[in-house]
């Protein structure tokens, strides 16, 4: 994993075999494979946006189902 500060991208590689292609699963996310379509990586732009964002998104979900329990 590498996080590049200066232009707030994430890379998560998974192997280090060469990108053959790209394919973008959501906006700022795009996974990487190989020639085979195997996945190797995924790289996501404004990066600390989206992670914070994402855990928001799961916490206040968290938070809805116990307010819901009780």
């Amino acid at each position: 994993m590498k996080y590049f500060k200066d232009e707030d991208i994430l890379h998560l590689a998974i192997t280090d075999e060469v990108e053959a292609k790209s394919v973008e699963l959501s906006p700022n996310v795009t996974a990487e494979v190989n020639e085979k379509g195997d996945l190797i990586g995924i790289e996501i732009l404004e990066a600390s946006s989206f992670i914070r964002d994402s855990i928001l998104e799961s916490s206040q979900a968290k938070l809805l189902e116990l307010k819901q329990a009780v």
